[in-house]
């Protein structure tokens, strides 16, 4: 076997690949035998069928599929010889014909790039810390009381956290929402749901009362037409309802899986929960930031293009309705921060190579526990990743990449950030 490398690109190699055409012509007529051995024909008895054929009937199909398996061989055996590293499978071509008694094809690829020393004592690594207090979990069990809320109807000027059902009509200039009659709505009072402006103008109110009043729209509203402008909505209240939050009781605890009802047991397992969940967070905080330091010291680095226009796809893809295919525009917009993404994977792969971390087997299950723990049936979503070698291959790469970002962590110049469950959870952005 012959073999040369072309260097077609900083990260893309074109290898030319030649082996004896005699190698290929007899594993054909191997193959060929074994079909007569074994293949069934009408009119032949098994093991009868005459060589000539089996050649007419199937000599294309098995010369195809011997020149596609010596090609993968000879392609392996190639890229090993030359210390390659490719990237992804390579486009080949090859008229699959002999000439001189050989063989040939070519097969171009990019290969992993040639990393530099990577330094992480330099990198300064904020790492979050936070545990769960008594105090998060009565504010969970609050948060699940108001879930399982229900409404009664009152008679009397709606207050906070009431709901009310209301039909109204806004004029802004020219314009009116809706064209005609009333639009009917409805809302919690102070819980987000609308803006402030709206919620101050439903409250103190009572059922079947009708008001006028201006009402400032806030910039980003949905309705283009009344965003950012001032304008004159005429109300009706339909109806007050006041919430009833459920008592946090047994039968409450039962609700959330607790058969006995132990409020103990239920507390704990609030407990869990957000232990689980903050555990979780924090990991994914701490592996963000080093995926980030380690891309701005090494952002110079070359990257396997197609790596980067998988990963702008993939970015662009969560702007569009699954399904869809984003457009050219929105992947190349990506771009940018596709490439920080995989100057960042290769990082940490490769610091994985060279520190020899091993697969922490203690660590897979736990999080395989922690993902099976969301379901009604865990033991049936154990079995599921188990059985589905790409579904356990992810989370084994994901488990990895935290590995790498403690031992990053670790090494690098690293202080505590002490924050509070909420400042975890739900960071305010800047």
């Amino acid at each position: 076997m012959q073999v040369s490398v072309e260097n077609v690109g900083k990260l893309e190699r074109k290898l030319t690949v030649k082996f004896p055409a005699e190698r290929f012509e007899s594993q054909v007529s191997a193959r060929i035998a074994e079909m007569g051995r074994t293949v069934r024909l009408k009119g032949f008895r098994p093991g009868k069928v005459p060589t000539a054929v089996i050649q007419q009937r199937f000599g294309a199909q098995v010369r195809g599929e011997v020149l596609s398996d010596l090609i993968g061989t000879t392609l392996r055996e190639a890229v090993e010889k030359e210390n390659l590293r490719p990237i992804a499978n390579p486009a080949v071509d090859t008229t699959g014909n002999p000439e001189n008694g050989e063989i040939t094809y070519t097969a171009t690829f990019e290969i992993m790039p040639e990393f530099p020393e990577i330094d992480v004592a330099g990198l300064d690594i904020k790492r979050p810390v936070a545990e769960v207090t008594d105090a998060d979990i009565e504010k969970m069990i609050e948060t699940l009381r108001a879930q399982r809320r229900s409404f009664d109807e009152v008679d009397r000027a709606s207050a906070d956290s009431d709901f009310v059902m209301f039909e109204y009509a806004a004029v802004a200039g020219d314009y009116r929402f809706p064209a005609e009659g009333l639009e009917r709505a409805g809302s919690v009072l102070g819980s987000g749901t609308l803006f402030k402006a709206l919620d101050e103008a439903l409250t103190g109110r009572k059922a079947d009362e009708e008001f006028e009043t201006d009402v400032e729209f806030p910039a980003d509203f949905r309705n283009e037409n009344l965003a950012g402008k001032t304008a004159k909505v005429t109300f009706k209240i339909v109806k007050v309802q006041e919430q009833k939050l459920p008592t946090v009781d047994a039968e409450f605890a039962k609700l959330f899986g607790i058969v006995d009802g132990d409020l103990e047991k239920f507390r704990k397992e609030v407990r869990n929960n957000l232990e689980r969940e903050l555990k979780a967070t924090l990991m994914a905080r701490l592996k963000s930031q080093v995926a980030e330091k380690l891309s701005e010291a090494h952002e110079s680095l070359d990257v396997p293009n197609i790596m980067v226009q998988s990963e702008a796809h993939n970015l662009a893809a969560g702007s569009v309705p699954r399904g869809q295919q984003p457009p050219p525009q929105l992947i190349e917009a990506a771009a940018p921060m596709a490439r920080k993404r995989v100057i960042a994977g290769l990082l940490m792969g490769e610091i994985a190579r060279k520190q020899e971390l091993k697969l922490d087997r203690t660590r897979l299950a736990e999080q395989l526990a922690a993902i099976a723990s969301t379901y009604e049936e865990p033991e049936k979503v154990i079995e599921l990743y188990n059985s589905d070698p790409q579904l356990m291959s992810g989370l084994q790469n994901r488990v990895m990449e935290d590995q790498v970002a403690l031992w990053v962590a670790d090494h690098a110049n690293t202080t505590d950030e002490n924050l509070s469950f909420d400042e975890v959870m739900r960071p305010v952005s800047a």
